[in-house]
């Protein structure tokens, strides 16, 4: 049995339940399943970087969708409990569903720019025909186009959220979205007979839908992935990368990774502090620092928040809360945790590397917009999904894109005056 055979059954054994058990609402990032997946959601990640790898080979039968930054995301098609045609956020999976099929429905819960978008989603999108439940990320609507000349050539952009769009204006592309009075791209399907119960799937069949005039719409799929391939060195460098990643993975404690699984409040906690690297631009140095920085960093949290508190039980009980916390950071564990974030940084060199091969494949430009003008930057990201096992994984450069996303200095398009 050769090793791809060997990594595709495992792939199919332990990356089956990511998002075809789960609504997608909310995706983690391939190097947090390290945090939050336990053992087999490290093996996960790491196999995901695999498979990635041999997708830009040909060699492994997945494809890879880009991850666009739309505003709302929103959900459509028809409510199986009365068959009628709807939109909705994120909120069709509360416990009472939160839907519109009218444009009054939509008044009553949102206004200016969201309710713009949803009652034009509700006007034009029943003219795709959709028939079953559908998820996508809103792009434009009335009044988002603009015409922008950048690098001395003429675009059609849109500017939804941080990353603006932009397709050539003399392209037939361009003239479809001129045309169209809104622009949604669709990444997910869902299937059952209650939105409690649904069950979603990576993809959108947009073959089944009718052609509208009204609406240009696509899939988020990458085409043509044998058109740019790795280097060999960045191929070799990527090998060598997954071989650490292995290596550190076996170094590990099980329990380390299963205790965090378990405990979410800290796998939290942990992820927060992270992040705060992550927003500031920072990569995380060494690993044992880190750790004590983060033991630190936890107990002056729960300090503020002890302090803030006025009576003496809640002060016991939140001091209870961060005794029972910092149990977990043994010895043993401390050493676990410091292999645990150096996997974190290998999975993030091999994945910054695999994005900039995908970036060479958009058919869509990708700027931001500064004071000074357009700046060239990266999709937001990307997510690799395996049709073996039905399943997907975040590939974002979280660097690039949170610092675009958190810099004063690049204009988002939430900052419209026509937005609110």
């Amino acid at each position: 049995m050769g090793r791809f055979t060997v990594e595709r059954d495992l792939l199919m054994q332990n990356f089956s339940h990511f998002i075809s058990e789960q609504k997608n609402t909310h995706m983690t990032h391939i190097e947090d399943k390290v945090i939050y997946g336990g053992v087999n959601g490290t093996r996960q990640a790491i196999l995901a970087l695999r498979s990635l790898r041999d997708m830009l080979k040909g060699t492994h039968n997945g494809s890879i969708s880009v991850k666009w930054d739309g505003s709302p995301a929103i959900f459509a098609g028809i409510d199986p409990s009365d068959n009628r045609f709807f939109v909705a956020k994120k909120g069709i999976f509360n416990k009472n569903p939160k839907v519109y099929k009218s444009a009054a429905d939509v008044d009553a819960d949102t206004s200016g720019d969201l309710a713009d978008k949803l009652k034009a989603a509700l006007k034009y999108l029943p003219g795709l025909g959709i028939t079953g439940v559908v998820q996508g990320d809103f792009l434009f609507g009335p009044g988002d186009l603009s015409t922008n000349t950048i690098d001395g050539e003429k675009y059609v952009t849109f500017h939804p959220n941080t990353i603006v769009y932009a397709v050539p204006a003399s392209s037939p592309s361009a003239r479809d979205i001129l045309s169209a009075k809104i622009g949604i791209v669709w990444h997910t399907t869902y299937t059952g007979s209650s939105f409690e119960s649904m069950r979603a799937s990576y993809g959108v069949n947009v073959n089944r839908f009718k052609k509208s005039k009204h609406v240009w719409s696509q899939d988020a799929m990458l085409r043509d992935l044998t058109n740019v391939t790795m280097s060999k060195e960045d191929t070799d460098q990527v090998n060598e990368y997954l071989s650490t990643a292995g290596k550190l993975f076996n170094q590990i404690s099980g329990t380390t990774l299963r205790t965090l699984e378990q405990n979410h409040d800290l796998a939290m906690l942990i992820e927060t502090y992270n992040n705060t690297f992550v927003r500031q631009g920072q990569v995380i140095g060494n690993s044992a620092a880190h750790v004590t920085g983060l033991i630190r960093w936890i107990k002056a949290r729960y300090q503020k928040e002890i302090d803030a508190l006025k009576t003496e039980k809640g002060k016991a009980g939140k001091q209870s809360k961060l005794n029972s916390i910092l149990e977990f950071f043994s010895e043993d564990n401390k050493a676990s945790l410091v292999k645990m974030f150096d996997l974190q940084k290998v999975i993030v060199l091999a994945k910054l590397k695999l994005i900039n091969t995908l970036n060479k494949l958009n058919n869509v430009k990708t700027f931001v917009k500064t004071r000074n003008g357009f700046k060239v930057t990266g999709a937001e990201g990307f997510v690799a999904i395996d049709k073996l096992g039905g399943d997907a994984v975040k590939i974002v450069d979280r660097m690039e894109f949170s610092y675009n996303n958190f810099s004063p200095d690049i204009l988002k398009g939430w900052d419209k005056p026509t937005r609110n």
